[in-house]
């Protein structure tokens, strides 16, 4: 394949060109370097190398303006803007960076385009003016700030790009403007000088200027890449501005126009994949490097060009390990290492000056892999201590005497970390400073294991070192959330730079770094609606319809662009493989590109389509089972021995994994911060307070004035037991003082309950409160002691008939403690788990003699409390109403089969623990 490049040296040279006196003008600096390669190509004699320049060097160098940074930029804007607005009407620099940018935006395109500044500034207001208001008589200081801001552009607009110039800084559109202002100067200065510009394609109104002068002049040859198929076609994009220049610049009526080539028509394999998200496509192009790899090792004309940079790391990733070699143009974007999240933790953190920071906050920046080895004690991390302290004392909000305490002997790190930045620019730049410099002394301990870190870590250094910069030259960094707001917009533009051989291996690149260059093979990824092309977009203060006025860029025009370079890419390639995201996105869509159809469409080549899906071996899932070992079976003769609760025969019957991971392993739930109050809390709340209130009388018969003492005593027994269980978490606002207040709520709906029953004349007689229980039991078959344990929440006497209470805070029916078959009490938790809890209880209390028969037993539910006591009921079917919820010896004697077939389930060690299929 004979490249663009190749082909403009052999014409220059078959000219009899002095190529080393050429100055070459190219879209990119990267063009340059393969010019240069290709040079000995051509021309086969000792010469000295031809300048080398971009566009944008050549116009800097011709307006003696030397480009800034956006960033910088919006600090040149707003010394303008605070000296030309009244301090009334003034923004912060936080408010005004957020639509300047825009407006700078706008300023660039206004310049880079010729256009008239006072004519469409003029305009704008003046659309302004009608399109608000202005048949208002009398307008409100609204309006009349609103209008007073667009008749003043000009004037900002004027301030500063003479301020700018004056200080020989510009952005790109006040560079070319300027650069069209001295070019007649540098025709003047330099009548030898013989330019070549090549590879450009859509050109701005400036560039148009230049470079018809100096064509005009003679000091000027100028190479066109672009495809006859395309430019004889008058609707396709991909020839749109170049059949403009064809037709309009004077030039061409009398020069040739170089040139238009034909190899778009050439045969091509040509393979369109639709792949499901941006890791398939990812995995994919590994594929499809694997198979070419296999036939070939010489990757040098090969490229993968990224419809969608966000792809880079994971297709880095996705590499065959036989490439050996790889150029990537692009950079890493900073934002995408692990070390920004640690600085974006940190601003967020301290970006209201707060003196006390959320529980989640601090572990997140404890626990960052950056900071946890700060804390480290002969090679272990304390941050596990520190964070479970965290979370057993319910510490929802921390200051930094907290930390210091809970985190010695690390209070310097703590200082670093987590002293108030007191809203201070100043402050925050400074202590990031030296937590840089902390984490570089760590890492330069063992440098070579932590080559990339600090790499990493160099990059934030140089950042925040401009930033600091910025704050002493410019003062409008005042508070933190300011300094986060330019922060940000530095990090944006910041990259982590790849070293490679430019002209050796795989390459790797982004759509505008192909311009000018051709490969054999293309890889070309996301080729999507909104991504390639990138579709409406309008961030200009610019309508639509002024664009068109002054014919400036709108979205067709932008489309076009994309179209020559996606064009461009594989009109000379021979195999090209197109990578489109077939999954729906609400950003992006996951419509294949128009591209892809008018490749399709216009029949010249032999597509192949395959829909390409992520090899899934489906599996049978078998359910996890458990083995009873020797070990096993010791520690269910352990638990035997120290007694069954019904919480956990309970547990077994739900799921025989559970049971076996809580009580066998002894895993228990993690402890986690409760940042509102739990629901076992409130139940424990709730279930420890009416024990405070009931055991004063246990024995004797209560009346309905006593039951209103108690009352009394509900606020200080519930903020108690709350400080007991939610440890220092607050209960004074949000939903946790909602919680508080339904725990005294549902107390007092309880007790008012049973002063209603009492004054009815209902005799209540108190025997047991929170009563534990332990008792033997004999199962046939097991030559071990087997006890049954259980606490009962209340038994009383109702009448003189005996009943056993059990406490839910949730809401309970009363078809939740019924029962037809007694084999359902052991294989249906859902349904009858609360009725196989109070028969346990029942049980128990009768075989410790605790009790006598006939008794009843059921529950009280808090969220149920209009229902009063649910009794425990045996039915003969569903719609059976003669229930017996007397629970007699015949009752129990049932529950008891039911029991221990339950029981000599779990201790048989033929029989595993079978995880069950919760719903």
């Amino acid at each position: 394949m004979r490249t663009f490049i190749h082909e403009v040296l052999n014409s220059l040279h078959s000219k009899n060109e002095n190529i080393s006196k050429l100055t070459f003008v190219l879209p990119s600096k990267r063009a340059g370097v393969f010019l240069k390669n290709e040079i000995p190509n051509v021309i086969k004699e000792t010469i000295f190398s031809p300048e080398i320049i971009s566009i944008e060097e050549f116009t800097s160098d011709l307006s003696q303006l030397k480009p800034i940074s956006n960033t910088e930029l919006l600090f040149e804007f707003y010394s303008v803007y605070i000296k030309l607005t009244p301090v009334a009407d003034q923004d912060n620099f936080e408010s005004f960076s957020k639509w300047a940018q825009l407006i700078v935006q706008d300023f660039n395109e206004i310049d880079r385009y010729l256009i008239p500044q006072k004519e469409i500034f003029n305009y704008l207001s003046a659309i302004q003016d009608i399109n608000h208001w202005s048949l208002q008589k009398e307008k409100t200081e609204f309006v009349k700030k609103y209008l007073a801001f667009w008749n003043k552009l000009l004037e900002y607009y004027t301030h500063f790009t003479d301020r700018l110039i004056e200080n020989n800084i510009g952005y790109q559109g006040l560079i070319y403007r300027e650069a069209v202002n001295n070019v007649e100067t540098y025709i003047q200065s330099n009548p030898d000088k013989k330019l070549i510009f090549l590879g450009f394609n859509a050109l701005n109104t400036a560039e148009e200027t230049i470079i018809q002068e100096l064509l005009q002049k003679g000091l000027a040859q100028i190479y066109w890449d672009i495809e006859k198929t395309f430019f004889e076609n008058t609707i396709h994009d991909a020839g749109l501005f170049t059949r403009n220049y064809k037709e309009n610049w004077t030039y061409f009526k009398k020069n040739s126009f170089n040139w238009i080539s034909n190899n778009y028509p050439e045969e091509k394999n040509i393979s369109v994949y639709g792949v499901p998200k941006n890791i398939g496509q990812a995995k994919h192009i590994g594929s499809i490097l694997n198979t070419i790899t296999s036939t070939s090792n010489n990757l040098s004309k090969t490229a993968i060009v990224l419809g969608d940079e966000n792809l880079l790391l994971p297709i880095l990733n996705s590499l065959p390990p036989a490439i050996d070699a790889l150029n990537i143009t692009m950079g890493l974007p900073l934002n995408s290492v692990p070390m920004a999240s640690l600085f974006e933790k940190l601003f967020y953190l301290h970006k209201d000056g707060n003196k006390t920071y959320y529980y989640k906050d601090v572990i997140g920046i404890l626990t960052h892999q950056n900071i946890s080895p700060l804390f480290e004690i002969n090679n272990r991390s304390q941050i596990t201590e520190i964070v479970e302290t965290i979370q057993k004392n319910n510490l929802v909000y921390l200051t930094l005497d907290q930390l210091k305490e809970l985190s010695k002997p690390f209070g310097n790190i703590i200082d670093i970390l987590f002293r108030s930045w007191e809203n201070s620019a100043e402050t925050a730049l400074k202590q990031v400073q030296v937590l840089i410099l902390k984490i570089k002394d760590y890492l330069d301990i063992e440098k070579t294991q932590h080559l990339l870190s600090l790499e990493y870590l160099y990059k934030f250094n140089e950042l925040f070192n401009e930033l600091t910069r910025l704050h002493s030259k410019y003062p409008y960094l005042k508070s933190t959330n300011t300094l986060f707001e330019v922060y940000k917009n530095l990090l944006s533009t910041e990259t982590l730079d790849f070293k490679g051989e430019p002209l050796k291996g795989l390459q790797v690149m982004g759509m505008l770094e192909s311009r000018v260059l051709d490969f054999d093979t293309v890889i070309i990824s996301s080729v999507n609606e909104g991504i390639l092309p990138s579709g409406k977009s309008n961030n200009s203060f610019i309508p639509f319809d002024v664009k068109l006025q002054y014919h400036l860029p709108t979205y067709k025009e932008k489309d076009a662009v994309y179209s020559y370079h996606f064009y461009r890419l594989i009109q000379r390639a021979k195999n090209i493989h197109i990578l489109y995201n077939t999954e729906a996105d609400i950003l992006n869509g996951g419509e294949k590109s128009r591209f892809i159809t008018q490749l399709e469409l216009e029949g010249i080549h032999k597509i192949s389509h395959k829909m390409v899906l992520p090899n899934i071996s489906l599996s049978n899932t078998e359910l996890n089972q458990i083995k009873k070992n020797d070990k096993i079976l010791n520690r269910i003769k352990e638990i035997a021995d120290k007694g069954f609760s019904p919480s956990s025969l309970i547990n077994y019957i739900r799921n025989p994994i559970d049971f076996y991971n809580q009580k066998i392993l002894k895993i228990g739930e993690f402890d986690e911060v409760e940042e509102t109050v739990a629901a076992n809390t409130l139940g424990n709340v709730i279930h420890n307070t009416l024990d405070d209130l009931y055991t004063p009388y246990i024995g004797e018969f209560i009346t309905s004035e006593i039951v209103s003492d108690m009352k009394t005593l509900i606020d200080s027994r519930v903020s108690h037991h709350f400080k007991e269980f939610f440890k220092e978490g607050d209960i004074t606002k949000g939903k946790n003082l909602i919680v508080f207040e339904i725990a005294k709520r549902y107390l007092n709906n309880f007790l008012e309950m049973e002063i209603a029953d009492l004054k009815q004349g209902n005799e209540i007689k108190i025997l047991g409160i929170e009563s534990e229980n332990r008792v033997s039991i004999k199962v046939e078959g097991l030559d071990f002691p087997i006890y049954l344990t259980g606490k009962v929440d209340r038994v009383d006497q109702y009448n003189g008939l005996t009943r056993i209470i059990d406490y839910k805070t949730g809401k309970v029916e009363q078809n939740q403690v019924e029962v037809i078959d007694w084999e359902d009490l052991t294989t249906d938790y859902k349904k009858y788990g609360k009725s196989f809890q109070v028969l346990c209880y029942a049980y128990t209390m009768f075989q410790d003699e605790k009790v006598s028969l006939p008794l009843e037993a059921g529950v009280i539910s808090f969220k149920n409390l209009s229902s009063g006591f649910l009794k425990f009921a045996k039915k003969e079917s569903a719609y059976d109403r003669n229930k017996i919820t007397l629970i007699s010896e015949d009752i129990l004697e049932s529950f008891e089969i039911e029991l221990k077939k339950l029981i000599v389930e779990i201790c048989n060690p033929n029989v595993n623990f079978i995880e069950k299929e919760i719903e």
